[in-house]
């Protein structure tokens, strides 16, 4: 199964169209997926389930369609084990931002931390998730494809926002504030923290 966001609507990509979800259903063969893209945006349906016998056909016909950016980002714990939290544009977030060319996707993700946050001696200890949402751009939009790894830091300096990026607040939060930060933000975001409380 493959889930992409919309704003904060799903599409759920899955080789079992009666799952559970209470959405509508469509098979992917037969469906025009700009169009349920806008109906997500405009929220004239909350969630859509696509379904085929397929699913890598599937996803593979879907990333072929909607062109696919690359990101890799970072939930950072301190010694304290508190986490590292970013304000951006309204939301609470977590530091993330653009592979770029001859990256590999931990490189990219310890370098955004550092740029966005100001924070070094960073380590990675295991890949969290993948996440997927449709980004808007000029009349277009394309796939936002998120690689989320889990970091530790011995870096005991104060966090500084990158306000170039549109950050204003980088700070340290316990576990337990941060999930209820994140409650109110994006829901790929959520499932990065929930993921990570899981393990």
């Amino acid at each position: 199964m493959y889930k992409v966001f919309v704003n904060d609507n799903p599409i759920i990509f899955t080789t079992e169209p009666n799952s559970g979800e209470i959405a509508q259903r469509f098979h992917y063969d037969f469906v025009n997926i700009n169009e349920i893209i806008h109906k997500l945006k405009t929220n004239k349906i909350p969630q859509a389930i696509l379904y085929c016998d397929d699913l890598e056909r599937m996803w593979q016909d879907f990333t072929a369609k909607i062109k696919p950016i690359y990101a890799a980002g970072g939930l950072v714990e301190n010694t304290k084990g508190d986490y590292l939290l970013i304000y951006r544009l309204q939301k609470w977030d977590l530091p993330k931002g653009h592979i770029e060319t001859g990256e590999d996707d931990e490189t990219a993700a310890i370098r955004e931390v550092e740029e966005e946050c100001g924070i070094t001696s960073l380590t990675i200890s295991h890949k969290l998730v993948t996440t997927y949402h449709i980004i808007f751009r000029n009349k277009s939009h394309h796939l936002k494809v998120v690689h989320w790894f889990k970091m530790r830091t011995t870096d005991t300096n104060v966090p500084k926002p990158q306000l170039i990026e549109d950050i204003t607040q980088a700070v340290w939060k316990s576990k337990a504030e941060a999930a209820q930060l994140i409650s109110a933000s994006y829901a790929n975001i959520q499932s990065v923290i929930k993921i990570a409380n899981e393990n």
